[in-house]
């Protein structure tokens, strides 16, 4: 069994198989009250969170389970100085899964090589949100049919947004897939994702406005701009508001058109939008649940073999990303040239100084 850093991880037949679990539920959730009951997972969330947070609890009580870890660090052992090999050690001792969101980029990763239970990432930092794409993709299949010759525009912050990033890994393996980025210059997607996109072939062009494409679209899929990812709140005021969805201006799309939005919302959907059939965000985020609970369910039943011992520092190469978690956890094995990809947050590697 593997841990879910990244839903790409998931061959067809598992995701197949998941969606099909997730189907059932969604269907008839009674069916599952006492699935997992026994069970107990291990949440640990270091950034605040509602929907991610609120679901996975709900999720793991619903399958009968029960949940236990922290949704603030300040009141773990993290805030007296706790390393996080040493909290995952702990509290994969005491849960049969762990459910996590770290503000540090390629946290999961890390977390997964020490941990004697499946981990499951809840968000690390900028970089991936695997089980929002799960959301996301629940949505899509079970209100359009298919991902197959889609055309989806990705609005707002896609330098940031981790879902942006996860839900872009996991459409490669889907066919006819056409990719609208709209988004300002100072929010555009990263460049490694821009190779990502290149090195698989998948067709996208680059938009100022949701106006410009939005009668083309298929799916529009809306992200706040988040504020918690600038350092600079100058940069940030400049840009909030930048791109809003009206009702005014969806009176140009396609009548079957799905507006996707992982929430929280700021302005970039103006509340008039919520009436519209085509506004299923928050049937969204109740799909969201079903997904993590068939997640957790799949995963309760499976075996699982930790993983070998690890090497110990990085040798004559660092993390060219400040916000990678190697640059705060020292101990985590780091190998590989210069100018590869970071195993985990998959940014550039380059010299030690």
């Amino acid at each position: 069994m593997r841990h879910i850093i990244d839903l790409s991880d998931l061959t067809e037949q598992e995701f197949s198989d998941l969606y099909k679990l997730t189907s059932n539920i969604i269907d008839r959730p009674e069916g599952y009250a006492d699935a997992c009951r026994g069970k107990v997972l291990g949440s640990l969330f270091y950034e605040p969170s509602t929907r991610t947070n609120l679901s996975f609890s709900t999720a793991m009580m619903r399958l009968g389970g029960s949940v236990i870890g922290f949704s603030d660090p300040g009141s773990s052992s993290a805030a007296k100085g706790e390393t996080l090999k040493d909290t995952i050690s702990m509290v994969s001792s005491y849960a049969d899964m762990i459910v996590m969101r770290n503000p540090r980029e390629g946290a999961a990763k890390a977390a997964s090589m020490y941990s004697s239970v499946p981990v499951i990432n809840a968000g690390d930092g900028g970089h991936l949100h695997p089980t929002q794409t799960l959301t996301d993709m629940v949505t899509i299949l079970r209100l359009r049919g298919t991902a197959e010759n889609m055309k989806i525009g990705l609005c707002g912050d896609l330098k940031y947004g981790r879902t942006v990033h996860s839900l872009l890994h996991f459409l490669e393996r889907y066919r006819g897939v056409q990719l609208y980025l709209i988004a300002p210059d100072a929010l555009g997607l990263p460049d490694y994702m821009l190779r990502f996109l290149k090195e698989h072939n998948m067709p996208f062009c680059q938009a100022d406005s949701v106006e410009q494409v939005l009668p083309e679209l298929d799916v529009l899929y809306m992200t706040r701009i988040q504020r918690e990812r600038f350092a600079d709140a100058q940069e940030y005021e400049k840009l909030e508001g930048s791109y809003r969805l009206t009702a005014d201006k969806l009176r140009r799309a396609k009548k079957d058109m799905l507006v996707l939005h992982p929430l929280p919302r700021v302005d970039e959907i103006a509340q008039d939008v919520d009436d519209d059939p085509r506004a299923v965000y928050f049937k969204q985020a109740r799909y969201g649940m079903f997904g993590r609970m068939a997640l957790l369910l799949t995963l309760s039943k499976l075996p699982f073999e930790r993983a070998g011992r690890q090497a110990i520092g990085a040798h004559g190469i660092k993390c060219a990303n400040h916000k990678c978690i190697t640059r705060t956890e020292p101990y985590l094995p780091l190998t590989g040239r210069v100018g590869e990809r970071c195993p985990y947050c998959d940014a550039p590697l380059e010299l030690l100084l």
